[in-house]
């Protein structure tokens, strides 16, 4: 086969997990053949596990779990090198995670960045900001260390907020799901930060960076315009979830899954029920929709906020990682690469399409 085509050609894909708790082998997924089904424009290739999309102007940086930043323009890619303070946990699902730009990053340079860390003292994740200078990244800041991190659920995505501060995902490191239930740890949370690392005075519980609770593995974070929160977060064998976010609320994890309910806990928007698997990552907002990367769903997904349904509307390129939207134009990147795909000579790709097309 031919590639690198556009989306209009056929791709056999592998249904590959990450969401279910014990992580199935390749040869444990059902096969699929599908056809793309949108017009969709490659516009960079052979990444390497890609993670995040930042875009600034018609420049675009992605975050790769090896430990690089690709930067992307019209004058081609280049792969940067990024200068970490500890050495990069080879874990599953670790690396060079959560990747955002300063707001001011075209007069300083700085960006902020999530990655799983490994050294005489255990794993464990942090929260930093890199400095770009020429085609080289260097960690500058420490801005929140010792996220706890295990053999898989590491969380980090980072977005920056209508309000100006970092946001931060974090699972529950796949090690005691009851962590996230306990207010004194980081794991199963999504954490808030000023952009100094310092704690906001008005975070819902005192001294804490917690901003909400009861989470198993959240990869995607976005806002609408009025300043609603969504997240996606990884289910336990299934029951995957979209959830309205808000301030020091409890999202049940592992007490309540799916439509259980319990009293003080939160039911998910949107979940994939006991049959279903759509591993959620990375997400962006538009129109009272939210468009969605899923990974073992092979799939950017949208979930309609007003009729309460959802559908597929790329599909045909394997395991999607994350999602940028600006104007009316998706940006989004496979995740072939990751070790739990079936990748071409190719992947992994950046891809554009027009919303209007879907």
């Amino acid at each position: 086969m031919k590639k690198g085509l556009l989306v209009g050609l056929w791709a056999m894909i592998f249904l590959v997990g990450c969401s279910i708790g014990n992580h199935h082998n390749q040869a444990d997924d059902e096969k699929e053949t599908v056809a793309p089904s949108k017009d969709v424009k490659v516009i960079a290739n052979q990444l390497q596990i890609p993670w995040a999309i930042a875009k600034i102007g018609d420049t675009f940086y992605i975050s790769e779990r090896t430990g690089t930043i690709v930067k992307y323009s019209g004058e081609g890619k280049i792969r940067q090198k990024v200068y970490l303070k500890k050495p990069l946990a080879q874990a599953a699902e670790a690396g060079l995670l959560g990747f955002v730009l300063s707001p001011d990053f075209q007069k300083n340079g700085i960006a902020y960045a999530y990655y799983t860390y490994k050294d005489e003292s255990g794993q464990f994740n942090r929260i930093v900001t890199l400095h770009l200078s020429g085609n080289e990244w260097q960690e500058e800041s420490l801005l929140l260390d010792r996220i706890p991190s295990g053999a898989y659920h590491h969380g980090g995505r980072l977005a920056i907020g209508p309000d100006g501060m970092l946001y931060a995902t974090a699972g529950d490191a796949a090690k005691n799901p009851e962590v996230a239930q306990d207010l004194h740890s980081l794991a199963g949370k999504i954490l808030r930060l000023n952009l100094d690392g310092s704690i906001p005075k008005n975070n819902p519980f005192p001294n804490s960076y917690v901003y909400s609770y009861g989470h198993r593995n959240p990869q995607g974070l976005t806002w609408a315009p009025d300043g609603t929160l969504y997240a996606s977060e990884h289910g336990q064998s299934a029951r995957d979830e979209i959830n309205r976010i808000q301030k020091g609320h409890n999202y049940g994890w592992p007490v309540i899954q799916g439509d259980e309910k319990s009293e003080g806990m939160e039911t998910p928007l949107f979940h994939s029920g006991a049959n279903d698997t759509w591993a959620p990552s990375g997400m962006a907002y538009y129109n009272d929709k939210l468009y969605v990367a899923t990974l073992r769903g092979n799939a950017v997904r949208v979930f309609d906020l007003k009729s309460g349904t959802t559908e597929k509307v790329i599909t045909g390129l394997g395991r999607i990682r994350d999602v940028f939207i600006e104007g009316n134009t998706l940006y989004f990147i496979s995740n072939n690469t990751d070790g739990r795909g079936t990748p071409d000579e190719e992947d992994d790709k950046l891809y554009q399409v027009l919303l209007e097309e879907l």
